[in-house]
Protein backbone atom coordinates (compact mmCIF):
# COMPACT_ATOMS: atom_id res chain seq x y z
CA UNK A 1 0.00 0.00 0.00
CA UNK A 2 3.04 2.52 0.94
CA UNK A 3 4.15 1.70 -2.30
CA UNK A 4 1.05 2.43 -4.17
CA UNK A 5 0.74 5.70 -2.49
CA UNK A 6 4.09 6.84 -3.36
CA UNK A 7 3.04 6.07 -7.22
CA UNK A 8 0.09 7.93 -6.64
CA UNK A 9 2.17 11.04 -5.57
CA UNK A 10 4.92 10.55 -8.70
CA UNK A 11 1.58 9.88 -10.85
CA UNK A 12 0.27 13.19 -10.20
CA UNK A 13 3.17 14.99 -10.15
CA UNK A 14 4.45 13.61 -13.90
CA UNK A 15 0.84 14.59 -14.81
CA UNK A 16 0.94 18.23 -13.53
CA UNK A 17 4.65 18.54 -15.08
CA UNK A 18 3.44 17.20 -18.22
CA UNK A 19 0.42 19.46 -18.47
CA UNK A 20 2.00 22.97 -17.68
CA UNK A 21 1.78 23.65 -21.73
CA UNK A 22 -2.12 22.37 -22.10
CA UNK A 23 -4.78 24.45 -20.18
CA UNK A 24 -7.52 21.51 -20.42
CA UNK A 25 -4.73 18.51 -18.80
CA UNK A 26 -3.72 21.13 -16.42
CA UNK A 27 -6.96 21.79 -15.24
CA UNK A 28 -7.96 18.22 -15.19
CA UNK A 29 -4.31 17.24 -12.97
CA UNK A 30 -4.88 19.87 -10.61
CA UNK A 31 -8.05 18.48 -9.89
CA UNK A 32 -7.57 14.57 -10.04
CA UNK A 33 -4.41 15.04 -7.86
CA UNK A 34 -5.65 14.47 -4.41
CA UNK A 35 -8.68 11.88 -5.50
CA UNK A 36 -6.12 9.76 -7.00
CA UNK A 37 -3.41 10.31 -4.27
CA UNK A 38 -6.60 8.11 -2.09
CA UNK A 39 -7.74 6.20 -4.97
CA UNK A 40 -4.34 3.69 -5.70
CA UNK A 41 -3.87 2.95 -1.64
CA UNK A 42 -7.29 2.03 -1.53
CA UNK A 43 -7.27 -0.08 -4.53
CA UNK A 44 -4.27 -1.94 -3.24
CA UNK A 45 -5.41 -2.31 0.46
CA UNK A 46 -8.66 -3.70 -1.08
CA UNK A 47 -6.37 -6.54 -3.44
CA UNK A 48 -4.83 -7.46 0.15
CA UNK A 49 -8.39 -8.13 1.68
CA UNK A 50 -9.26 -10.12 -1.38
CA UNK A 51 -6.33 -11.99 -1.07
CA UNK A 52 -6.76 -12.85 2.60
CA UNK A 53 -8.50 -15.85 4.04
CA UNK A 54 -12.66 -15.21 4.79
CA UNK A 55 -11.97 -17.00 8.20
CA UNK A 56 -10.10 -13.57 9.35
CA UNK A 57 -11.63 -11.89 12.07
CA UNK A 58 -13.51 -8.44 10.91
CA UNK A 59 -12.46 -9.12 7.01
CA UNK A 60 -15.80 -8.76 5.13
CA UNK A 61 -15.98 -5.33 7.45
CA UNK A 62 -12.73 -4.42 6.10
CA UNK A 63 -13.85 -5.66 2.50
CA UNK A 64 -16.78 -3.80 2.42
CA UNK A 65 -15.59 -0.31 3.93
CA UNK A 66 -12.63 -0.09 1.55
CA UNK A 67 -14.88 -0.88 -1.16
CA UNK A 68 -17.55 2.42 -0.04
CA UNK A 69 -14.15 4.39 0.11
CA UNK A 70 -13.11 2.91 -3.05
CA UNK A 71 -16.19 4.14 -4.23
CA UNK A 72 -16.13 7.58 -2.72
CA UNK A 73 -12.77 8.49 -3.95
CA UNK A 74 -14.24 7.10 -7.45
CA UNK A 75 -17.10 9.62 -7.18
CA UNK A 76 -14.83 12.33 -5.99
CA UNK A 77 -12.53 11.49 -9.04
CA UNK A 78 -15.41 12.36 -11.56
CA UNK A 79 -16.36 15.32 -9.77
CA UNK A 80 -12.68 16.54 -10.12
CA UNK A 81 -13.11 15.75 -13.85
CA UNK A 82 -15.90 17.95 -14.33
CA UNK A 83 -15.10 20.91 -12.74
CA UNK A 84 -11.87 20.55 -14.53
CA UNK A 85 -14.27 21.10 -17.27
CA UNK A 86 -16.19 24.08 -16.12
CA UNK A 87 -12.72 25.52 -14.66
CA UNK A 88 -11.45 25.73 -18.40
CA UNK A 89 -14.84 27.33 -19.96
CA UNK A 90 -14.52 29.60 -16.79
CA UNK A 91 -10.77 30.25 -18.16
CA UNK A 92 -11.12 30.47 -21.57
CA UNK A 93 -14.55 32.66 -21.51
CA UNK A 94 -13.96 35.80 -19.20
CA UNK A 95 -16.20 38.15 -18.27
CA UNK A 96 -14.16 40.90 -17.77
CA UNK A 97 -14.23 42.21 -21.13
CA UNK A 98 -16.29 45.03 -23.09
CA UNK A 99 -18.42 42.64 -25.20
CA UNK A 100 -19.28 40.02 -22.64
CA UNK A 101 -22.68 38.29 -24.37
CA UNK A 102 -20.88 35.03 -25.93
CA UNK A 103 -18.95 34.78 -22.69
CA UNK A 104 -21.91 35.38 -20.45
CA UNK A 105 -24.08 32.71 -22.86
CA UNK A 106 -21.28 29.96 -22.70
CA UNK A 107 -20.27 30.12 -19.12
CA UNK A 108 -24.13 30.11 -18.74
CA UNK A 109 -24.47 26.68 -20.40
CA UNK A 110 -21.29 25.26 -18.81
CA UNK A 111 -21.88 26.03 -15.17
CA UNK A 112 -25.49 24.52 -15.03
CA UNK A 113 -24.48 21.56 -16.93
CA UNK A 114 -21.74 20.83 -14.55
CA UNK A 115 -23.91 20.90 -11.64
CA UNK A 116 -26.10 18.82 -13.52
CA UNK A 117 -23.67 16.40 -14.32
CA UNK A 118 -21.99 16.72 -10.60
CA UNK A 119 -25.44 15.30 -9.63
CA UNK A 120 -25.93 12.46 -11.69
CA UNK A 121 -22.32 11.78 -10.46
CA UNK A 122 -23.04 11.55 -6.91
CA UNK A 123 -26.51 10.09 -7.37
CA UNK A 124 -24.35 6.92 -9.60
CA UNK A 125 -22.33 6.92 -6.60
CA UNK A 126 -24.79 6.68 -3.92
CA UNK A 127 -26.44 3.76 -6.20
CA UNK A 128 -23.13 2.39 -6.30
CA UNK A 129 -22.56 2.45 -2.50
CA UNK A 130 -26.14 1.27 -1.40
CA UNK A 131 -25.88 -2.12 -4.05
CA UNK A 132 -22.59 -3.28 -1.85
CA UNK A 133 -24.96 -3.84 0.66
CA UNK A 134 -27.18 -7.34 0.23
CA UNK A 135 -30.12 -6.00 1.75
CA UNK A 136 -29.88 -2.65 -0.25
CA UNK A 137 -29.05 -3.94 -3.27
CA UNK A 138 -32.47 -3.83 -5.19
CA UNK A 139 -33.09 -0.06 -3.47
CA UNK A 140 -29.71 0.93 -5.21
CA UNK A 141 -30.20 -0.79 -8.78
CA UNK A 142 -33.57 1.10 -8.70
CA UNK A 143 -32.57 4.42 -7.76
CA UNK A 144 -29.46 3.88 -10.46
CA UNK A 145 -31.83 2.46 -13.38
CA UNK A 146 -34.50 5.21 -12.99
CA UNK A 147 -31.80 8.33 -12.58
CA UNK A 148 -32.90 9.23 -9.20
CA UNK A 149 -36.37 8.21 -7.09
CA UNK A 150 -38.57 6.75 -9.27
CA UNK A 151 -40.37 3.94 -7.27
CA UNK A 152 -39.19 5.24 -3.89
CA UNK A 153 -41.17 7.08 -1.00
CA UNK A 154 -39.03 9.72 -1.08
CA UNK A 155 -40.22 11.03 -4.75
CA UNK A 156 -42.71 13.26 -4.01
CA UNK A 157 -40.04 14.91 -1.99
CA UNK A 158 -37.78 14.84 -4.47
CA UNK A 159 -39.83 16.08 -7.40
CA UNK A 160 -39.50 19.97 -6.83
CA UNK A 161 -35.43 19.45 -6.82
CA UNK A 162 -35.87 17.31 -10.13
CA UNK A 163 -38.24 19.57 -11.61
CA UNK A 164 -35.55 22.73 -11.45
CA UNK A 165 -33.24 20.08 -12.58
CA UNK A 166 -34.86 19.88 -15.67
CA UNK A 167 -35.79 23.37 -15.63
CA UNK A 168 -31.52 24.51 -15.16
CA UNK A 169 -31.19 22.42 -18.53
CA UNK A 170 -33.94 24.35 -20.34
CA UNK A 171 -32.55 27.54 -19.33
CA UNK A 172 -29.01 26.37 -20.40
CA UNK A 173 -30.04 25.13 -23.71
CA UNK A 174 -32.50 28.36 -24.27
CA UNK A 175 -31.19 30.76 -22.58
CA UNK A 176 -33.74 33.27 -20.77
CA UNK A 177 -31.12 34.60 -18.32
CA UNK A 178 -27.47 34.09 -18.57
CA UNK A 179 -24.56 35.61 -15.91
CA UNK A 180 -24.23 38.84 -15.23
CA UNK A 181 -28.00 39.42 -17.03
CA UNK A 182 -29.72 42.60 -15.67
CA UNK A 183 -33.12 41.70 -14.77
CA UNK A 184 -36.20 43.16 -13.35
CA UNK A 185 -37.83 40.54 -11.24
CA UNK A 186 -40.27 40.58 -8.10
CA UNK A 187 -39.98 44.64 -8.65
CA UNK A 188 -36.60 44.24 -8.17
CA UNK A 189 -33.58 45.68 -10.53
CA UNK A 190 -30.62 43.00 -10.31
CA UNK A 191 -28.21 41.47 -12.04
CA UNK A 192 -27.54 37.29 -12.18
CA UNK A 193 -24.79 36.60 -9.67
CA UNK A 194 -25.19 32.75 -9.84
CA UNK A 195 -27.05 29.91 -11.61
CA UNK A 196 -26.81 26.72 -9.39
CA UNK A 197 -28.75 23.20 -10.08
CA UNK A 198 -32.04 24.42 -7.98
CA UNK A 199 -31.79 28.23 -7.96
CA UNK A 200 -30.42 31.54 -8.90
CA UNK A 201 -28.70 34.15 -7.27
CA UNK A 202 -29.90 38.07 -8.21
CA UNK A 203 -27.78 40.57 -6.92
CA UNK A 204 -29.91 43.55 -6.23
CA UNK A 205 -28.67 46.75 -6.71
CA UNK A 206 -28.08 47.73 -3.15
CA UNK A 207 -26.18 44.59 -2.80
CA UNK A 208 -28.98 42.42 -1.81
CA UNK A 209 -29.28 38.76 -2.86
CA UNK A 210 -32.51 37.20 -4.49
CA UNK A 211 -32.92 33.82 -4.22
CA UNK A 212 -35.32 32.77 -6.94
CA UNK A 213 -36.35 28.98 -7.90
CA UNK A 214 -34.91 28.06 -11.71
CA UNK A 215 -38.67 27.48 -12.22
CA UNK A 216 -39.83 30.36 -11.92
CA UNK A 217 -37.95 31.92 -14.94
CA UNK A 218 -39.80 29.23 -16.80
CA UNK A 219 -43.00 29.76 -15.60
CA UNK A 220 -43.33 33.56 -15.10
CA UNK A 221 -42.42 36.99 -16.78
CA UNK A 222 -39.40 38.75 -15.66
CA UNK A 223 -37.46 41.40 -17.78
CA UNK A 224 -34.48 41.26 -18.93
CA UNK A 225 -32.08 44.29 -20.10
CA UNK A 226 -29.60 42.41 -21.56
CA UNK A 227 -30.75 39.45 -23.56
CA UNK A 228 -29.33 40.56 -26.92
CA UNK A 229 -27.60 43.44 -26.09
CA UNK A 230 -26.82 45.92 -23.37
CA UNK A 231 -27.79 49.08 -24.87
CA UNK A 232 -30.65 50.68 -23.23
CA UNK A 233 -33.27 53.85 -23.98
CA UNK A 234 -34.19 55.63 -20.83
CA UNK A 235 -36.96 58.30 -19.89
CA UNK A 236 -37.03 61.34 -18.15
CA UNK A 237 -40.46 63.21 -17.33
CA UNK A 238 -40.88 66.41 -16.47
CA UNK A 239 -44.00 68.71 -15.68
CA UNK A 240 -43.71 72.13 -17.26
CA UNK A 241 -46.06 75.38 -17.98
CA UNK A 242 -47.63 76.02 -21.32
CA UNK A 243 -45.79 79.28 -21.83
CA UNK A 244 -42.30 77.12 -21.75
CA UNK A 245 -40.56 77.56 -25.23
CA UNK A 246 -39.32 73.92 -26.32
CA UNK A 247 -36.78 74.74 -28.60
CA UNK A 248 -34.00 76.07 -25.75
CA UNK A 249 -34.90 73.29 -23.80
CA UNK A 250 -33.94 70.84 -26.40
CA UNK A 251 -30.51 72.29 -27.28
CA UNK A 252 -30.21 72.45 -23.48
CA UNK A 253 -30.88 68.49 -23.30
CA UNK A 254 -28.64 68.27 -26.65
CA UNK A 255 -25.64 70.20 -24.34
CA UNK A 256 -25.87 68.07 -21.86
CA UNK A 257 -25.69 64.80 -23.41
CA UNK A 258 -22.54 66.20 -25.30
CA UNK A 259 -21.25 67.01 -22.04
CA UNK A 260 -20.87 63.35 -20.68
CA UNK A 261 -19.84 61.23 -23.62
CA UNK A 262 -18.73 58.56 -20.96
CA UNK A 263 -22.67 58.36 -20.55
CA UNK A 264 -24.51 58.82 -23.88
CA UNK A 265 -23.85 56.62 -27.12
CA UNK A 266 -25.11 59.08 -29.51
CA UNK A 267 -27.94 56.92 -30.71
CA UNK A 268 -31.03 58.67 -29.02
CA UNK A 269 -31.53 61.71 -28.04
CA UNK A 270 -35.12 63.17 -28.29
CA UNK A 271 -37.34 65.45 -26.35
CA UNK A 272 -41.04 65.04 -26.69
CA UNK A 273 -44.18 66.31 -25.25
CA UNK A 274 -46.02 63.30 -24.40
CA UNK A 275 -49.08 64.43 -21.96
CA UNK A 276 -50.98 67.67 -21.13
CA UNK A 277 -53.68 68.30 -18.49
CA UNK A 278 -55.13 72.02 -17.35
CA UNK A 279 -52.17 72.71 -15.61
CA UNK A 280 -49.08 72.15 -17.11
CA UNK A 281 -47.15 69.82 -20.08
CA UNK A 282 -45.75 66.52 -19.90
CA UNK A 283 -42.28 66.33 -21.65
CA UNK A 284 -40.50 63.02 -22.30
CA UNK A 285 -37.04 63.13 -22.76
CA UNK A 286 -35.40 60.41 -24.42
CA UNK A 287 -31.52 59.47 -23.79
CA UNK A 288 -29.44 56.25 -24.89
CA UNK A 289 -26.90 54.27 -23.29
CA UNK A 290 -24.46 51.43 -23.76
CA UNK A 291 -25.80 49.99 -20.60
CA UNK A 292 -28.30 50.30 -17.75
CA UNK A 293 -26.02 51.62 -15.23
CA UNK A 294 -24.60 54.36 -17.28
CA UNK A 295 -28.33 55.47 -18.68
CA UNK A 296 -29.25 54.87 -14.74
CA UNK A 297 -26.50 57.61 -14.01
CA UNK A 298 -27.63 59.52 -17.63
CA UNK A 299 -31.43 60.14 -17.00
CA UNK A 300 -30.32 61.47 -13.04
CA UNK A 301 -27.62 63.97 -15.01
CA UNK A 302 -30.61 64.98 -17.50
CA UNK A 303 -32.86 65.17 -15.16
CA UNK A 304 -31.35 67.34 -12.35
CA UNK A 305 -29.71 69.84 -15.14
CA UNK A 306 -32.95 70.46 -17.33
CA UNK A 307 -34.90 71.35 -13.67
CA UNK A 308 -32.28 73.77 -12.68
CA UNK A 309 -32.17 74.94 -16.56
CA UNK A 310 -35.67 75.82 -15.98
CA UNK A 311 -35.13 77.42 -13.14
CA UNK A 312 -32.74 79.42 -13.61
CA UNK A 313 -33.71 81.02 -17.52
CA UNK A 314 -37.77 80.59 -17.11
CA UNK A 315 -38.39 80.01 -13.50
CA UNK A 316 -42.44 81.28 -14.83
CA UNK A 317 -42.59 78.19 -16.70
CA UNK A 318 -42.47 75.97 -14.04
CA UNK A 319 -45.79 74.22 -13.21
CA UNK A 320 -48.39 77.21 -11.84
CA UNK A 321 -51.88 76.67 -10.64
CA UNK A 322 -53.84 80.46 -11.64
CA UNK A 323 -56.56 81.42 -10.57
CA UNK A 324 -59.04 84.48 -11.38
CA UNK A 325 -60.01 86.71 -8.30
CA UNK A 326 -62.10 89.77 -8.43
CA UNK A 327 -61.64 92.56 -6.19
CA UNK A 328 -64.22 94.19 -5.01
CA UNK A 329 -65.54 96.47 -1.47
CA UNK A 330 -66.10 94.40 1.03
CA UNK A 331 -68.94 95.80 2.05
CA UNK A 332 -70.48 96.32 -1.63
CA UNK A 333 -73.36 93.64 -0.98
CA UNK A 334 -74.78 95.44 1.69
CA UNK A 335 -74.53 99.01 0.86
CA UNK A 336 -77.62 100.61 -0.83
CA UNK A 337 -77.53 101.96 -3.99
CA UNK A 338 -76.61 106.12 -4.09
CA UNK A 339 -80.45 106.95 -5.61
CA UNK A 340 -82.25 104.70 -3.16
CA UNK A 341 -85.08 106.62 -1.03
CA UNK A 342 -84.72 106.05 2.75
CA UNK A 343 -87.49 103.66 3.65
CA UNK A 344 -89.74 104.92 6.17
CA UNK A 345 -90.08 103.40 9.24
CA UNK A 346 -94.06 102.16 10.19
CA UNK A 347 -95.85 104.37 13.05
CA UNK A 348 -95.20 103.08 16.37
Amino acid sequence: MLVLSLAGRLLTALMLRLSRAFPFARQLSEQLDRPLRLLLPLVGLQAVWTSAPDTLGYIAFARQATLLLIIGALTWLGLGAVRAVEQLVIVRNPLDVLDNLRARRIQTQARVLVRTLSFFVLLIGCAAMLMTFPGARQLGTSLLASAGLAGLAVGFAARPVLANLIAGLQIAFTQPIRLDDVVIIENEWGRIEEITATYVIVRIWDDRRLVVPLQYFLEKPFQNWTRNNANLIGSVFLWVDYSLPLEPLREELRRLVNAAPQLWDQRVCVLQVVDSSEHALQLRALVSSTDSSRNWDLRCHVREHLIGFIAREYPHCLPQLRADLKVGHPDSAQAPPPNAQPQRQPPV
